[in-house]
């Protein structure tokens, strides 16, 4: 399909921004303030993509993501690995010695803990890392130490201090690709992905008899998540990924015996692996 227009959620120098111009490099990227902005985007035909994070080999889920699935009329189209590198930023002119703090978001802090430590800086936590660039630039303080990406850098005029501070070489952010409409992947198109939610019956045992069906047809489930539904522990959904089209046989024979003890399922989309998660399973 061809894309104008792709969003993302941050500001830009965002890793998401660097996600979009890797995996759509003619497309317009535009910055959305909140997960649920980039969304309306799509729905109401701003914009014809979405690229939207959902988990990080090193932090674990972006847990918004999966309450506003559910809630959404939007059909993922693709994924996206992105490796993650964090650069420490200052003013230009400043040295290490001068840095006192460093701003940044929450996992990137996280993810960057030997560094923080060896030179001693105080974290303080942000609204994301783009962000926490900009911030550094108008508070013209040299004192002050942000952690972005190299995009970041370029778009603020910062110095990379200190360059891959990360604690893990493997960080690596999963994205989904979302639109409005489906767009998906043929059988014979290689290895595919198949995404879905479904909602189990409450009666016991449901969940591993729902789940039986996929071991017992050799069907490979990537992901499972479990969320809590209408402010209760009753009501719960689960977001899941397999390996597989709905076509073949083995996941028609699991997603029937799924729905048998589900009282709601809905496939998000089927498409083509992304070359990182074939890469990375031989």
């Amino acid at each position: 399909m061809t894309v104008a227009k792709i969003i993302y959620q941050g500001e830009p120098g965002a890793n998401s921004h660097l996600a979009c111009l890797d995996a759509y490099p003619d497309a317009e990227a535009i910055p959305a303030h909140t997960f649920e902005s980039a969304f309306a985007a799509v729905e109401q035909g701003k914009v014809d993509l979405a690229m939207i994070p959902i988990e990080n080999s090193v932090a674990g889920r972006v847990a918004d993501i999966h309450h506003l699935l559910p809630n959404s009329d939007l059909y993922v189209i693709g994924e996206h690995f992105e490796r993650v590198r964090h650069q420490l930023l200052a003013l230009e002119g400043a040295k290490l010695e001068d840095l006192k703090t460093v701003h940044s978001h929450t996992m990137a802090l996280g993810q960057c803990r030997k560094t923080i430590r060896e030179l001693d800086l105080t974290p303080i936590p942000e609204a994301d890392t783009a962000g926490s660039a900009r911030m550094i630039k108008e508070q013209n303080d040299k004192s002050q130490a942000a952690i972005a990406s190299h995009l970041a850098a370029q778009i603020h005029e910062l110095t990379i201090i200190k360059q891959d501070i990360e604690d893990e070489t493997h960080n690596t952010t999963r994205f989904l690709i979302l639109a409005n409409e489906p767009d998906d992947a043929l059988p014979e198109e290689g290895p595919v992905m198949t995404s879905f939610i479904f909602r189990v019956r409450n009666v016991p045992a449901a969940l591993y008899k729902a789940l039986g069906g996929f071991a017992t047809n050799g069907v490979n489930m990537t992901k499972l998540e479990s969320y809590q539904l209408e402010g209760t522990f009753n009501a719960t959904m689960f977001y899941a990924d397999i390996e597989g089209h709905p076509n073949d046989r083995p996941v028609q024979l699991a997603l029937e015996e799924l729905g048998f003890f589900s009282s709601q399922v809905r496939i998000l989309g089927t498409y083509k692996a992304h070359e990182y998660r074939i890469k990375n399973k031989e």
